[in-house]
């Protein structure tokens, strides 16, 4: 076969599962299910950087290869995937387009920019990053499900436009040029909270 298969890119493969699988519980009506799904797939991309560090024996090429397939990965888990929640809200037009192409456009311009550097970056200097150029896509993975937490204190009516005007912040927030430091271990277990909320929620919803 050809590809590299390693620890880290099999994480993010798990990643890539996890949102393709939200899309088909967005098409099914569970969408709790697919924010928790959004969630597992911003676990999986915060740890396969780390894990990638850790092997201290790869390639060249497969460092290369590495950089392309998380970030083609995070195409579909950070931007395709909440485009698709986003348009389900019932605006297939106006608004709901506009949002959609945005976050997508977004994340192909910000993944494509951090390729670049990031490879360039790589060759020079092998400590990790300390912080990042613009807003990383992973932060849809936080940002969306916290909204869809809080969303028992907004109007049923007014919410679907909520979610689409944060997306499309989010999505310019992309690609400002501005610097954000790097996710922390708190941001992980806040993230594993709230998956854990979603769950307690449509449990408590379906009996």
């Amino acid at each position: 076969m050809i590809g590299f298969y390693n620890w880290s890119v099999v994480l993010t493969y798990i990643g890539l599962f996890s949102s393709v699988f939200g899309i088909t519980c967005v098409f099914e009506h569970h969408p709790s299910l697919a924010f928790i799904c959004l969630l597992v797939s911003g676990v999986c991309d915060m740890f396969d950087g780390k894990i990638a560090r850790a092997m201290k024996n790869r390639t060249s090429d497969e460092k290369v290869f590495g950089i392309q397939i998380d970030s083609l990965c995070d195409l579909v888990c950070f931007g395709v995937f909440p485009a698709v929640i986003g348009y389900s809200y019932g605006f297939n037009h106006g608004l709901g387009l506009i949002s959609s192409y945005m976050i997508v456009q977004g994340a192909v311009i910000r993944l494509g920019y951090f390729n670049v550097t990031e490879e360039e970056r790589q060759r020079i200097c092998a400590e990790p990053r300390d912080k990042y150029q613009g807003l990383p896509v992973t932060t849809v993975a936080m940002f969306l499900p916290l909204l869809y937490l809080g969303r028992h204190n907004i109007s049923p009516t007014a919410f679907p436009y909520v979610f689409q005007i944060l997306m499309i912040i989010i999505s310019i927030l992309f690609i400002l040029n501005i610097n954000v430091k790097k996710f922390s271990v708190k941001t992980i277990v806040l993230m594993f909270m709230m998956a854990a909320l979603i769950v307690l929620s449509y449990v408590k919803f379906h009996h």
